[in-house]
């Protein structure tokens, strides 16, 4: 796999300093200063914030539901690294965005490797 030729997902954390145009935020706010895209349909509404899991599911499939996943990813771009606050490994909707789009499309949305640093160049190419 190349990271880089698909549709993946990160955190915040992992970019700090990046504006490359792939980044789309999905939070419902980004870091301060950032200047990358955002992605607003993706975003969780603000009484959703301090929701249970479950109830954080439940509400944010709701969002799912109402929107056109092809249309999704074509906004987004095939290479786009969408990105939330939450550390890899933790609950976030960054990965229920990667799932639906599995689901309904077909296609891989992995989770960039824990480790991996934006500005590494590729040892093996």
């Amino acid at each position: 796999m190349v990271w880089g030729d698909l549709m993946q997902t990160s955190n915040f954390a992992t970019f700090r300093g990046s504006c490359a145009p792939n980044l789309v935020s999905i939070a419902l706010w980004s870091p301060r200063g950032w200047g990358g895209r955002r992605y607003k349909a993706l975003a969780p509404r603000r009484k959703m914030m301090t929701m249970d899991e479950a109830s954080y599911r439940e509400a944010y499939q709701k969002i799912l539901d109402g929107l056109d996943p092809q249309e999704v990813f074509e906004d987004l771009g095939e290479d786009a690294i969408l990105l939330c606050w939450e550390a890899p490994g933790k609950f976030c909707r960054r990965r229920l965005v990667a799932a639906w789009l599995e689901e309904k499309l077909g296609v891989q949305v992995p989770e960039l490797p824990q480790g991996y640093y934006h500005n590494q160049r590729n040892l093996f190419v």
